[in-house]
């Protein structure tokens, strides 16, 4: 078992998608995973680059599944770029979204002014997430917004997402074209950086050492984890391959072929 190799870890931060899931696809048992978890006395908790789902959506994909969490076990890029907004724009700040609904309702419920997309003369932030109905006008209208001065905020550069399919476009493919057509570079809030996951730590209670960043994808899910200071495992059940795993530095703490494995191998 996991704790039996590694007895100071005192909670896990999952990432969700390729490894709880693909789109609608549980990756295995997942009740029994959650059953495991709890055996072993950790706590957990959720850190996704996901921005089109709200959390109340998450929790009732997991419940979907078989697992019963609370809210505050789950961090998305989406709550963690409101966070940044709400501390640095007065209420009212005008945003233009370029995302799902469930993030323009974010924004909203927030107290900001969610700009139509049609030809908006102003704003103060872009904010721009994995949009599955991106076209030529919303790109253009976000660089000359940009270009007019609007911070420039993604809530993560992730290129891709596993489905059952394979591989789809993900925000950061997005996020890529709107650099090109603004000029400019966003401030991206989501993993890599350490600060979902220290958001996890904090309501875990744990420390660093403490605390195993589990992902599929070595450049947002184990980087993040490096840069937050915690020991990572790389599971094989989404993107990131172990050819990548092997040449990548720092490598992972762990390696596993999923979240069973990593659990009970």
């Amino acid at each position: 078992m996991l704790t039996d190799h590694y007895p100071q870890i005192r909670g896990l931060i999952l990432d969700m998608d390729g490894v709880l899931w693909h789109d609608s696809e549980p990756i295995g048992n997942l009740p029994d995973i959650f059953a495991a978890i709890n055996s072993m006395g950790l706590q957990v908790t959720f850190a996704t680059n996901n921005a089109t789902k709200s959390v109340s959506e998450f929790l009732h994909k997991l419940a979907s599944f078989g697992v019963q969490v609370e809210p505050e076990q789950v961090v998305t890029s989406a709550d963690a770029s409101l966070r940044y907004i709400s501390k640095h724009y007065s209420p009212a700040s005008r945003v233009f979204v370029l995302g799902s609904d469930s993030l323009r309702n974010l924004v909203d419920k927030n107290g900001f002014t969610v700009l139509d997309e049609d030809e908006p003369a102003a704003a103060d932030v872009v904010l721009v997430a994995l949009d599955t109905h991106i076209n030529y006008k919303k790109l253009g209208n976000a660089g000359l917004l940009i270009r007019g001065g609007a911070e420039f905020i993604a809530t993560n550069t992730d290129a891709t997402y596993p489905t059952p399919r394979g591989l789809m476009p993900g925000a950061g493919t997005i996020v890529a074209a709107v650099a090109a057509a603004s000029g400019h570079e966003p401030l991206v809030i989501g993993k890599p950086q350490p600060t979902m996951f220290e958001q996890a730590m904090e309501w875990m209670g744990t420390q660093p050492f403490e605390t195993l960043c589990i992902g599929d994808r070595l450049e947002t899910d184990i980087l993040g984890g490096q840069n937050a200071a915690c020991p990572t495992a790389l599971v094989l059940s989404g993107v990131s391959t172990f050819e990548q795993a092997q040449v990548w530095q720092p490598q992972p703490t762990i390696i596993a072929k999923d979240l069973s494995s990593l659990l009970n191998d």
